[in-house]
């Protein structure tokens, strides 16, 4: 009896470390090509100067991922996890794979077509973002809180790679013809390959890790419908834990409109984070801060700075003793953050250089550390089945955010002309 009793937990400690390091994996792959689109920023200003494409882009990509994560979230429960994430990262490839072609069918050359093309590629990225990330952070959220953690820092790693990748790339082709299209082109060809990796490593590794079987057969032993596909990958039956079918009661499970009024100040609170954060990065960094010492690297240290102290943020919560998990004080300090926005403006405005990379540092840190502390602690008390569903609606109310943000970001234009 006793063996039985333990084999449970046995069972919870194996792979653990293998899979947190495929979920930080993961988070790297669902973002890099975004991120690679972002941080090559410079190159697309010096294409389509017309266009704002810092901007737009943005506004583009958030659209659709919009539209499409809350489509998903309303029907997660009849939606195959594992068939919406590889579709995710298929959609990630095609993206990544149009760009290159776009750019080398047209040698790089600019124009109102190209400029569509790219855009066409920035919505491609938007629908496979609302798959990858928002299945993955429903997926994730019903097993432990440090892969949801682990994840949630790929995402951001994403962010410091692509930012370390261009800094690299500016220094070799800064003085070579077309030294930005080189850098551009190794972006993606290099996104292909994360894009790749993530797809071989949600197929065929994470579900065959002994700690992913024992969380999914926990969501199925509660009714969970959307991890099917994943058990029979990973060669178990969706029985309950002891091998039986889950009795009715079992299966009762909160509805999604109940699951949102109960964290009602969780959902506010993810949206708030991504209102004020693309509400100046990466757009009014990348247009709005004038000339500095730097010349030409500005921008991107600037970018890099908010990616390494966002990356940063994202562990900070592993430290329990600073892990935030008032659901008052966590709204009261997202509310308080909004507080950046006037530094910001008196910094671009008359403020040095110096002043822009410390404000944009503490932006980069605060939104990693709150994004991890609300996306983990919101999940804690339901069951898997439910834990699913809230991590879609978090999700979708965190890229409403992020649309509502880049939306906001056209203010800081007035008065400037266009």
């Amino acid at each position: 009896m006793d063996a039985e009793v333990g084999a449970p937990v046995r069972l919870e400690l194996q792979g653990k470390f293998a899979a947190t390091i495929v979920c930080w994996l993961l988070g790297i792959g669902c973002l890099f090509a975004w991120n690679s689109m972002l941080t090559i920023e410079d190159y697309y200003a010096q294409l389509f100067p017309k266009y704002h494409p810092a901007r737009v882009l943005t506004l583009v990509y958030q659209p659709f991922a919009l539209m499409t994560t809350a489509a998903l979230a309303y029907n997660e429960a009849k939606i195959d996890t594992r068939k919406r994430n590889l579709f995710g990262f298929s959609l990630y490839f095609i993206g990544t794979a149009l760009v290159l072609v776009l750019d080398l069918a047209t040698s790089g050359r600019g124009g109102i077509r190209q400029f569509i093309g790219i855009c066409v590629c920035s919505g491609l990225f938007g629908v496979a973002d609302a798959h990858a990330q928002g299945g993955m952070i429903g997926d994730l959220s019903l097993m432990l809180p440090e892969f949801v953690q682990s994840y949630l820092a790929g995402l951001a790693a994403s962010g410091a790679l692509t930012s370390a990748l261009r800094l690299f790339t500016k220094a070799i082709f800064d003085n070579s013809k077309h030294g930005l299209r080189k850098g551009a082109i190794m972006f993606f060809a290099i996104s292909v390959f994360f894009v790749l990796l993530c797809f071989f490593l949600y197929a065929s590794v994470f579900p065959k890790l002994p700690i992913v079987k024992y969380y999914r057969k926990k969501a199925a032993s509660e009714g969970s419908t959307t991890v099917a596909a994943d058990l029979a990958a990973g060669g178990i039956t969706a029985q309950g834990l002891d091998g039986t079918d889950p009795s009715p009661k079992q299966l009762e499970r909160l509805s999604n409109w109940k699951l949102l009024l109960q964290n009602a100040d969780y959902a506010l609170d993810i949206f708030l984070i991504y209102v004020l954060t693309l509400s100046i990065f990466p757009g009014f960094l990348s247009e709005d801060t004038g000339s500095h010492g730097l010349g030409s690297w500005y921008v991107l240290v600037l970018i890099a700075m908010y990616n390494v102290w966002d990356l940063i943020g994202r562990y900070v919560p592993l430290m329990k003793r600073i892990n935030l998990e008032s659901r008052k004080g966590l709204l009261i300090v997202i509310l308080m953050r909004f507080l950046l926005v006037p530094p910001f403006y008196f910094a671009a405005k008359y403020g040095g250089q110096g002043w822009m990379l410390f404000l944009t540092s503490f932006l980069g840190l605060t939104n990693g550390y709150l994004t991890v502390c609300v996306l983990t602690c919101a999940p804690k008390g339901f069951k898997g089945p439910e834990q699913n569903a809230l991590g879609n609606i978090l999700a979708t109310f965190l890229i409403g955010g992020i649309f509502a943000g880049g939306v906001l970001d056209w203010l800081w234009l007035i008065g400037k002309g266009w």
